[in-house]
């Protein structure tokens, strides 16, 4: 696929969404292509750019296989990247046009090292058209499973045979919905401009998603365990003492709880998790970063932090998929269609009228998921087939 031409080492520009979820497994398949020689460039935000370099260690090979660029996103550095909106339009009005000129910049320095190929995340199909206009042979890249796209791709007929109303599982906020249809719209590309187009997932797990998609491969899982000692793209140093902490804990006995890069919860409903938390009295991991609640620190319930010190560790990032991995680790809180409801592994949390997810109800389900043996049987299947 990426066969020399001429003589020349094929350069391959990578270029993710900039959120966590995105760049993470995009920086895990640059180190797979790099092991096959191919030059690679990773492309960032400026402000997503500066945050990869501040967590990188020092010593890190990605300092000296991958080459990490960066172009603006068209805000300035004191502008608020959480407004997904304003993000978004700012993205989309200036980051192609500073993409084409980094290309033609490495393009123009040196006629053996001209970008061959662009791989880009489904969520910026821009970078495809540019590539596109500019003769680059072009990959779409899916960082999570198939199911999802398959959707998008369909969004189109939906709307020519007159569905308007197309539910994508979003929640009622009509700016969410509004941000995420724009998503999926700059997903369209990636079907009708790729030459591939590749998905972090396993065809066992998602046979009936990639079937909906006759050209897609699954390439995944991608893992950092297969890339051990290196650096992976997390905005935020890992903090690995919680790895020694679950050594301590008794085979399946801790309660994972995670809630990726970009989740945020107001001061009531953190305390409600918090507490709910605490009502289970089990062993815990609990990430909290530091913007977690309302863009700012999260402040404790009162003596909750004495009451759960001897059972609970509290962590601002972890190395997740060490933890994941560990045998002490019962469950965790997950993305929930297909774990609740197509691999039937996990439970979703029910809000009351208010939207609010009560500490009884947190309770309540962290009780039920460690005590089902339907649950425990359906994980070991999942397991097994990953």
């Amino acid at each position: 696929m990426l066969a020399a031409t001429m003589g020349r080492r094929p350069h391959v520009l990578i270029i993710p969404f900039p959120a966590q979820g995105h760049v993470t497994p995009l920086m895990k398949f640059a180190y797979q292509i790099s092991d096959h020689g191919i030059k690679v460039t990773f492309v960032n935000s400026d402000f997503i750019h500066e945050k990869l370099v501040a967590a990188l260690p020092d010593e890190d090979e990605a300092r000296s296989r991958i080459g990490l660029a960066s172009i603006p996103d068209g805000l300035g550095p004191g502008e608020d990247r959480k407004d997904p909106l304003k993000s978004t339009d700012s993205i989309l009005r200036v980051m192609p046009g500073h993409l084409k000129e980094l290309i033609e910049k490495v393009n123009n320095s040196n006629d053996d090292e001209k970008i061959t190929c662009v791989i880009a995340d489904t969520t910026v199909g821009w970078a495809l058209e540019v590539a596109e206009k500019m003769g680059i042979e072009r990959v779409a890249f899916c960082p999570c499973g198939p199911g999802t796209l398959a959707l998008v791709f369909d969004i189109p007929r939906l709307i020519e045979a007159g569905h308007q109303q197309i539910a994508l599982g979003c929640p009622s906020d009509l700016t969410v919905q509004e941000i995420l249809f724009r998503l999926a719209l700059q997903c369209i590309p990636a079907k009708n401009l790729s030459n591939w187009l590749l998905c972090n997932s396993v065809y066992e797990l998602d046979s009936s998603a990639c079937d909906l998609i006759p050209n897609i491969l699954p390439i995944g899982p991608l893992l950092a365990s297969n890339h051990l000692g290196h650096y992976t793209g997390n905005f935020w140093p890992e903090d690995s003492t919680c790895i020694g902490w679950l050594d301590k804990q008794p085979a399946g006995s801790v309660i994972y709880v995670a809630f990726g890069s970009l989740a945020i919860l107001s001061q009531n409903q953190f305390n409600e998790l918090a507490l709910g938390i605490e009502l289970v009295g089990r062993p815990f991991l609990w990430v909290v970063r530091s913007d977690f609640t309302n863009g700012s620190a999260a402040e404790y319930p009162d003596g909750f932090i004495e009451r759960v010190a001897e059972h609970g560790k509290i962590v601002s990032w972890a190395p997740q998929e060490k933890v994941l991995a560990h045998p002490s680790v019962a469950y965790q809180f997950h993305n929930q269609s297909y774990i609740c409801d197509k691999w039937k592994v996990g439970l979703g949390l029910n809000p009351d009228e208010n939207g609010f997810i009560s500490r009884h109800e947190i309770k309540k389900k962290i009780e039920m998921l460690v005590s089902d043996d339907g649950i425990k049987a359906n994980a070991r299947e999942v397991e097994g087939n990953g």
